[in-house]
C-alpha cells in the first residue's frame, strides 16, 4: 500500500535526531507501487530514504522523499555449498544478518548489528571488521524513473571500492534501489583477523557463525553509541588510504599508528578514529555536538538539540585538527542533504 504523509517532521526518521520538515514522504511496498508513485505523486525532482542512518539533514526537505519498505527474503537458488536470496531493500539490515545465522550461511556475519536498511548497503557498501557488503553482493535490482523500468545491475558493474559505488556517482539520484541479490556460503569461512574479533571469539568457545556475531554485536555496543539513545550517524569519517611512503614517515613518528594493507601494494589505510584520538578530541564537545567518548570516528548530537550546520561546523573543526597535527585530509562518509 502507497502511504503519504506531508509537512512532516523527520527527526525520528534518521538517526541523527535533528529536526527539519519534509513536504511530503511517500512509502510503498511494492515494484508496482513504485511506478504508481511515478505514474501519480512525482512531477520533478524526488530523493530516496532508507533507515537515514547515514544522512545529515541541514535544511527543510521540499522535494518528495521515497521510502521502500518492501522487506522479503526469497531464496532464488540453492547447491550444496551455496545459497542465493533476493532481499527487499526496506528490510534492516541487521535482521539480514540474524536470518543469516540462524540458517548456518556465511558471508555477511562480520557486519552484524550495522544499522540501516538492506537497500543503503550497495550505495555504501557497508563495511565492517575485515568484511564489506560487495564480498556478497551478486546484483543490484532498481527502478530507473527517466525510463520508467526495473532493471538488474550485476555486481561487477556497480564500482565497488572503500565506501563507494556507482550508486554514489552516475547513478545517484537516478535510480531506487528495490533488492539487492547475496551470494551465501554453506561452508565456514570465519574471517577474524581484525580489531578484537578473534578474541572475542575464542572466549565464547570458537569459531561459529553465533560466536562471531554475538563477538561483534559486543564489541560495537562497547564501542558505539545507540541510534536510539544518542543521535549519530555511525561512522562519521571515512578512514583515510595514503601513499604507503607517506604512512612510513607517520610510523617513524608514531609506531602505535594502526595501519591496514589495502588492495593496492602502494596504498595504506589508517584509521581515522585513532587520529581523531591523538589530536585529545576523544569525548570532546561544543554546544549540541560531540565526539562520542568510546569511538572517535564517531559525532554525536550530545543535546539532542543539534542541528545538522552545527554538525557540520563542529565537523570541519575535527578536521582540520587532523590536517594540522598529521597533514592527512579525513573525508566525512556521512551524506550531506
Amino acid at each position: 500500500m502507497i502511504r503519504v504523509f506531508e509537512n512532516t517532521d523527520i527527526c525520528s526518521r534518521n538517526s541523527f535526531k535533528v529536526h527539519q520538515q519534509a513536504a511530503k514522504i511517500i512509502e510503498f511496498d511494492s515494484n508496482d507501487e513504485l511506478s504508481q508513485i511515478f505514474a501519480e505523486h512525482i512531477h520533478g525532482e524526488w530523493m530516496v530514504m532508507g533507515g537515514a542512518n547515514n544522512i545529515l539533514f541541514t535544511t527543510d526537505i521540499a522535494t518528495p522523499i521515497i521510502v521502500p519498505c518492501n522487506k522479503d527474503i526469497e531464496v532464488i537458488s540453492e547447491g550444496s555449498e551455496q545459497v542465493i536470496i533476493r532481499v527487499g531493500a526496506g528490510l534492516e539490515w541487521d535482521e539480514l544478518v540474524e536470518w543469516c545465522v540462524a540458517r548456518e550461511l556465511w558471508g555477511l556475519e562480520n557486519l552484524s548489528l550495522i544499522p540501516g536498511k538492506v537497500g543503503a548497503s550497495p550505495v555504501q557498501n557497508i563495511g565492517a571488521y575485515g568484511a564489506e557488503a560487495k564480498d556478497c553482493i551478486t546484483a543490484v535490482e532498481m527502478y530507473f524513473p527517466e525510463q520508467n523500468n526495473f532493471i538488474t545491475l550485476a555486481a561487477e558493474h556497480c564500482n565497488f571500492g572503500y565506501r563507494e559505488s556507482v550508486f554514489k556517482h552516475t547513478l545517484k539520484g537516478r535510480v531506487i534501489i528495490t533488492a539487492v541479490i547475496f551470494h551465501l556460503s554453506k561452508v565456514a569461512n570465519p574471517r577474524l583477523g581484525y580489531g578484537d574479533v578473534e578474541r572475542e571469539v575464542e572466549s565464547r568457545g570458537g569459531a561459529t557463525l553465533r560466536n562471531i556475531r554475538e563477538a561483534v554485536c559486543a564489541i560495537r555496543r562497547a564501542k558505539l553509541p545507540d541510534t536510539a539513545v544518542t543521535g549519530n550517524a555511525g561512522s562519521f569519517f571515512k578512514n583515510p588510504i595514503v601513499d604507503s611512503a607517506v604512512a612510513q614517515v607517520l610510523l617513524a613518528h608514531y609506531p602505535q599508528m594502526p595501519h591496514y594493507p589495502t588492495a593496492e601494494p602502494d596504498k595504506v589505510k589508517l584509521a581515522a578514529g585513532w587520529l581523531i584520538d591523538q589530536c585529545g578530541l576523544k569525548g570532546y564537545s561544543e554546544g549540541n555536538v560531540g565526539v562520542h567518548d568510546r569511538q572517535a570516528l564517531v559525532l554525536i548530537n550530545t543535546t539532542g538539540e543539534a542541528t545538522g550546520s552545527e554538525v557540520i561546523a563542529f565537523a570541519g573543526k575535527v578536521q582540520q585538527r587532523v590536517k594540522e597535527k598529521f597533514g592527512i585530509t579525513i573525508e566525512m562518509e556521512v551524506n550531506i542533504v
